[in-house]
């Protein structure tokens, strides 16, 4: 089964991170509806560096997802698709 993914880096001032976190509920619930996956990993050494993952097991349903997205990613078009390391 192929697996697809979005990447997309993220750095939200302290006074903004509760908006911030508003806006990740709304995309994970999103995401979730649209059979994707949704993760977001914060920097440990920097608060506020964040780094937002989108998967899907298809190209077309992660593409559908981004397009009618609450808070679509900036660059919606650089798609990873996992490779076989064999």
């Amino acid at each position: 089964m192929a697996r697809l993914l979005t990447i997309q880096r993220m750095t939200v001032p302290s006074s903004e991170r509760d908006r911030y976190f508003e806006r990740l509920r709304a995309s994970k619930a999103h995401y979730a509806a649209a059979n994707c996956r949704f993760w977001v990993f914060e920097e440990s050494s920097l608060p506020g560096a964040f780094v937002e993952f989108t998967e899907a097991d298809n190209e077309a349903a992660l593409v559908a997802a981004h397009a009618a997205a609450p808070h679509p990613p900036m660059d919606p078009s650089r798609i990873y698709t996992e490779t076989e390391i064999g």
